[in-house]
């Protein structure tokens, strides 16, 4: 068999709400993009207020100019602007929910890249059973993973830890959910950070959820860039070619000490754990 290669992304957020979030690039789109490429990774992961707010006439002009590719677009907007959520106890704020999501699969889809439901997928509340809860998100993820399979890609739900959700904080937990619910379309973001906190062991959690997974967050323990905390990701790398991932390692890590910083050193992270050509030269 080949040798399985990784591509590498970065996250740039356009909302300003989520400024000091776990975002590498803020801001400009165009001066996001270029310096992204300049420093060699292969996508952007764009985090937008909203489907409407993508010009995908300028955003297919950016990556053609600075030879990118869209490697995902992230929903969370709808939770941290809207308090949207898809397990809301109330019908309209799931319905808004459903509605932000399903514009942005429309976007995304156009550049061949999936959408991301992380936050936007609620906690269940007080007044919520978990059962009503867990039916309430099938039903958001089916509908929702019927309509990125329309447009032939796939959805990514991301199992958060458990400080942020108490829907499913394991991988193999949400694997078995997506099983259990027949739900088409649908596959695992799987968050190192987050993994970090609730798995016993990282690898062999990617190794039972292998054929589930669609992407991968990069970042290191205390969410900067890998190699600014002390995950061991040597064996997770190992894990990831034994299981033929082929997908992007993508840095949802914090802008510290600064973004530039934070770029370098996820790239400079990827050379010296992949040592592959999958990555260009700065």
């Amino acid at each position: 068999m080949g040798v399985v290669s990784f591509l590498s992304a970065v996250t740039i957020s356009l909302v300003p709400e989520a400024r000091g979030g776990p975002f590498v690039f803020s801001g400009d789109l165009g001066r996001c993009c270029a310096r992204a490429a300049a420093l060699g990774f292969d996508a952007v992961e764009i985090f937008p207020p909203s489907a409407d707010a993508v010009d995908a006439g300028e955003l297919k002009a950016l990556l053609k100019r600075h030879d990118l590719r869209l490697a995902a677009m992230g929903t969370g907007a709808g939770w941290l602007k809207h308090r949207w959520s898809l397990t809301s106890a109330d019908p309209s704020i799931r319905k808004h929910a459903r509605d932000f999501v399903g514009k942005i699969i429309d976007c995304a889809a156009a550049f061949k890249a999936p959408a991301i439901i992380g936050s936007i997928q609620g906690r269940v509340e007080a007044d919520v059973t978990r059962k009503q809860g867990e039916q309430w998100l099938a039903e958001s993820l089916r509908s929702l993973g019927r309509r990125a399979g329309r447009n032939g890609v796939t959805l990514l739900y991301e199992p958060l830890n458990r400080y942020e959700s108490n829907l499913f904080n394991r991988a193999e937990d949400a694997a078995a959910f997506l099983s259990r619910r027949k739900l088409s379309h649908v596959k695992l973001l799987c968050d190192l950070f987050h993994m970090n906190i609730e798995e016993a062991s990282i690898p062999a959690t990617l190794r039972a959820v292998a054929r589930q997974l669609g992407h991968i967050h990069f970042a290191d323990t205390n969410r900067r860039a890998m190699g600014f905390g002390h995950l061991d990701v040597a064996p997770i790398i190992q894990t990831l070619r034994d299981i033929r991932y082929a997908g992007y390692l993508s840095a949802e890590v914090l802008p510290m000490p600064n973004p530039e910083a934070a770029a370098r050193q996820t790239i400079r992270a990827i050379r010296k754990l992949i040592k592959t050509d999958s990555v260009k030269p700065c």
